[in-house]
């Protein structure tokens, strides 16, 4: 079997196992407060299942401080947040 046709297969069989970990899982919320100056957002948010924690309303830090700049105080929006270097981040959001 050709180096390519190896490759290839170990490809197609690591597949299923790779999407999971980059569909990203959006979550309801919305915006309660805009912190420019500390770069970071408070957000009364759904449960928010890939950091096993329930409805409530916290503090984010945003990845991107653009962001900052899109929201507003009583936006619906839906994000992704991650826990990056033991902080909940926002770090994509829509």
């Amino acid at each position: 079997m050709s180096k390519f046709v190896k490759t290839l297969a170990l490809a197609l069989v690591a597949l299923p196992l790779a999407l999971p970990a980059l569909a990203a899982d959006y979550t309801r919320g919305t915006v309660q407060k805009v912190d420019t100056k500390a770069g970071k957002l408070t957000i009364r948010h759904e449960e928010l299942a890939n950091l096993d924690m329930p409805a409530m309303t916290m503090v984010f830090v945003v990845a991107d401080p653009a962001m900052l700049e899109t929201a507003k105080e009583g936006q619906a929006i839906e994000f992704v947040a991650e826990r990056i270097r033991g902080k909940l981040t926002v770090v994509e959001m829509k």
